[in-house]
């Protein structure tokens, strides 16, 4: 991402100022899915923002991992971290992820919320731990107007084929997908 970029979303979450507690919790869109959600294990939140998301999967009892390109995002969402009192279960870093997913552990759960960048479909789906839930959510062309941002139709469950969806939808400008990676078979019970 250019500098440019990077400093307007610095200054779009300075604006916004901190995260409100009662903001915290999960999408919109995947709420009503919220026991899809394991209680425990690893967690990838992609472009985290201000870290709503990654705090409401630390409260579940994940270990949280919250990447953003924004500095000012990031350091707000240790704060929100702190004041909801798992600072010792969310880690949030600065990363441009136009530069590919920094390497890392798999994860049980990856949660990217309004975040699309299609060269890092299939790093994602890898990075996915057995038995893992990708939580995507995307600005659509289904319902609006074509853009380099948005994904076209079927894009998300195409691009996530290999992994069995539990929920999807699109219209209105926004498709999401809930979907889960198949889990490991243990050949000796076979």
């Amino acid at each position: 991402m250019s500098e440019r970029d990077r400093l307007r979303w610095d200054e779009r979450y300075a604006s916004r100022g901190a995260a409100a507690p009662d903001s915290i919790g999960l999408p919109e869109v995947f709420a009503p899915y919220a026991d899809a959600f394991p209680a425990g294990g690893h967690a990838l939140d992609l472009a985290c923002g201000q870290g709503a998301t990654a705090v409401w999967l630390a409260r579940r009892g994940l270990t949280v991992r919250g990447l953003d390109v924004s500095p000012v995002a990031v350091g707000q969402a240790r704060e929100l971290a702190a004041r909801a009192g798992v600072a010792d279960r969310c880690h949030f870093d600065v990363v441009d992820l136009d530069d590919g997913l920094p390497p890392g552990p798999t994860a049980d759960v990856i949660v990217c919320h309004r975040f699309r960048d299609r060269r890092l479909d299939r790093a994602i789906a890898d990075r996915l731990a057995p038995d893992g839930l990708l939580a995507i959510s995307v600005l659509s062309a289904v319902g609006a107007a074509p853009g380099p941002f948005r994904a076209g139709p079927g894009e998300l469950t195409a691009a996530f084929a290999n992994l069995t969806v539990i929920a999807a939808g699109e219209g209105d400008g926004q498709a999401w997908l809930l979907a889960r990676r198949a889990p490991l078979v243990d050949r000796h019970h076979e």
